[in-house]
């Protein structure tokens, strides 16, 4: 059986930038599980897994257009330190925005603290190595839902 739209496929991965380091793994927990199509993946993941069979292994590059975006300029933004209060502020401290939106500090300096509303991950090659495990139909419960129930899913 092949990875086509619709599938529910289990997969190990380990995710690395182009320096090598790893950025997020399966590795050592449950396989992840996702249905193919459904969009639960970034686009470049789900492309370089159409096709594939159990028990294949292989490495997919992931440019930004097709992974987080690319980083934009617009949302990055200087916000008066006194926004936040008499806290200890340090780069890489993330911060949720009334708006729901998760910002992480780039810069801190004496009046004003530079946040960027961007992914993380936005503009960065992603480089996968993965394996596929398992995969079978989804069921009409799964397919309606548009996620995995059952192992490596949830229960309603």
């Amino acid at each position: 059986m092949q990875i086509t739209k619709n599938k529910v496929a289990a997969i190990h991965y380990t995710l690395t930038d182009n320096a090598g380091a790893i950025l997020d793994s399966s590795s050592g927990r449950e396989p992840l599980y996702y249905i193919h199509g459904m969009g639960n993946l970034i686009p470049g993941m789900e492309e370089g897994l159409e096709g594939k069979v159990k028990g294949d292994k292989f490495n997919i590059k992931v440019a930004p257009e097709k992974g987080y975006g690319v980083k934009d300029d617009k949302l990055m933004q200087k916000v008066p330190r006194t926004a936040f209060g008499t806290q200890e502020i340090k780069v890489g401290m993330q911060f949720q925005t009334n708006q729901g939106q998760v910002v992480t500090v780039t810069h801190v300096g004496l009046e004003a603290i530079t946040v960027d509303a961007n992914h993380p991950l936005a503009g960065v090659e992603l480089n996968f190595a993965v394996e596929i495990m398992e995969i079978r139909e989804a069921t009409a419960d799964e397919l309606s839902h548009g996620h995995v129930h059952g192992p490596g899913g949830h229960h309603h």
